[in-house]
Formats: C-alpha cells, structure tokens, sequence
C-alpha cells in the first residue's frame, strides 16, 4: 500500500489523512462516504487510488431524475434472440464513485444499499454477484441542501468511514498551481504517468494480513467503552450500534497494518474514532442550538474514557 500512496502523492497534492483513510477503507473492505466543497479534489483522488491499484473504475454523477435502473441495470427485450437479456448498470465495477450522492431521491439511494451490503443486486428477481472487489466512495457537499436529499441513517450506516476532505495548506495549494502549471490535466490522468501499484490479488493479501493483525483485550474493552459512550451523551439521540464498533475494530486493524505492526494501539483507536462514528450519530436539537456537532462531541467523549495503558 506505500506504493499506492507514493503513486498517488504526484498527484493528490497534501491530504494525507485522507489518502491514508481512503486507503484504509480499501483494506478493510468498507465503504467511504467523501465530504468536503467542490474543488478539493474528491472526484480526482478516487479515480487517481482506483488507477495505482489496477482497479476499473466508474462514475454516476447522481441527479433528482436518477432511477434504480439506471445504477444497478434493467432487461431488455432482445428482438434478435426473441429473449430478455440483463443490461448491468455502471454499480458492476471495482471501485464506484457516487458522485453528489445526496442528490437523489431516496428510491434511488436505497439502490445501493443491497449492493453495498451484501455485493449483489437483484435485477427483476434474479440475483446477480458484483465484481470482487466491489468499494463504493460516495461525495456530498457539506454547504448546498438545496434540492438535495439527506441520507437515511440505515444508508449512512453502511459507510465504514465519513471522511471529511478540507482546504489545502497555502503551500499545498501552490504546489497544486504549480503542477498545473506544468501542464497536469485532471481530464487527461492517463498522461499523468502513474504506475501500477497493486492488483487486485495483491490487495486481498493485503487484506488477509489486517485479518490476521492481533487486539489485546484492553485495548478492545478501550474501543467498546468508547463506542457504548456515545449511547450515554447527554447530546445524543442515538449512539454508535454495534455495527459501529466492528467498523471502529475492522479500520484500527487496517491502520495497524499500514503502520507495519501486527497489533493495534490506543492511539490507532482513537485516530479512527471520529471518521468511523461522527456519521453514525444523531443529534438532540438542543445540541444543536448549543453550536455543536458530532466531531465535537466525540472529542468531549474520548477525554472521558480511560486510555490503556
């Protein structure tokens, strides 16, 4: 994976935390859901990762017209073979990119959700199994709610990780001119020289070592109580469920592996806390009013929980 980032670093001008999330997404098998304004490079950074890694990739620009049909496919009537045939939708991929995903009605949305889940979908009663591996990264724009749709929590649940892409640093942003400058076209990334990282096989070995990365029981009790918080807090309607957790464990395996050990630390559990819960949470009103949010609040729990030593 330190190819893949290498690779993906002559591009994606700064932004390693979120390189290093979107990586760790990938290893764990999980899903990503991408917040930020446009023109921080979300879009980019997906096909630039899908690239290094050998991995095909495909874009739905998601719009209030979108239909089911149109992401996971349909059948058609065949007037030459006198037989319906399966015309599969751009979700048969390795690597989907549900660009603005918030600007669908729900209907549509809810198509993902049994691909994302089980990685298949079932086109007019007949089942049919996605590519292995099948990740979806899906953006939103924090800023713009008109004409969009916010996503149900049963969706919002299906995402390993909510990672939150922000402005570059003065000097990032100049190192970004600069690349443009030197004739870097985001419409033209196959001039962009980037090798081949990883394939496919190579990821799910990759993947069999976080299966195999060790959690002493401190440091598991550590994610539990952390997680079992949230459902405490004062400033919540809902807290973390036990998917929660499994995602909080699966991620802090991954980044273990991507530091080189084979055991996770407090520190890897509580790096991933936020990206792997703030989207799980619901909010009282009252908080809310108070000017607070889920990060906030998450920060405020992890002060209260004892860190093993």
């Amino acid at each position: 994976m330190e190819r893949a980032r290498a690779q993906t670093s002559r591009v994606i001008i700064g932004q390693e935390a979120v390189v290093e999330q979107v990586m760790i997404a990938l290893l764990a098998d999980g899903h990503a859901l991408l917040e930020g304004v446009p023109g921080v490079a979300k879009t980019l950074m997906v096909r630039v990762i899908a690239s290094t890694l050998g991995l095909e990739f495909k874009r739905i620009q998601f719009t209030p017209d979108l239909m089911p049909s149109d992401v996971i496919g349909t059948t058609i009537y065949d007037t030459r073979t006198n037989d319906f045939s399966v015309r599969k939708g751009p979700l048969f991929t390795h690597v989907l990119l549900a660009d603005e995903i918030n600007r669908t009605p729900p209907k549509t949305q809810s198509a993902l959700l049994e691909a994302m889940e089980e990685r298949k979908v079932t086109i007019d009663g007949i089942s049919h199994p996605l590519p292995k591996p099948f990740i979806v990264f899906a953006t939103q724009n924090p800023i713009e709610y008109e004409g969009t749709y916010p996503l149900p929590e049963a969706q919002l649940d299906r995402f390993l990780l909510k990672i939150l892409v922000d402005y570059p640093t003065e000097s990032e942003e100049q190192a970004v001119l600069n690349l443009h400058q030197s004739g870097f076209r985001s419409q033209r990334l196959e001039e962009a020289g980037l090798e081949r990282a990883l394939s496919a096989e190579e990821l799910e070995r990759c993947r069999a070592i976080v299966a195999d990365v060790n959690v002493e029981e401190p440091v598991m009790n550590y994610l539990l109580q952390i997680v079992r918080k949230t459902r405490q807090s004062d400033y919540l309607v809902v807290g973390g469920s036990p998917r929660a957790g499994i995602a909080l464990l699966l991620a802090s395996k991954a980044l273990a592996a991507m530091r080189g050990r084979d055991f996770v630390t407090p520190d890897d559990v509580k790096r991933l806390a936020l990206p792997v819960l703030r989207h799980r949470l619901v909010l009282k009103p009252e908080a809310e009013v108070e000017g607070l949010n889920a990060d906030r609040i998450l920060q405020g729990l992890l002060e209260t929980v004892p860190v093993p030593r």
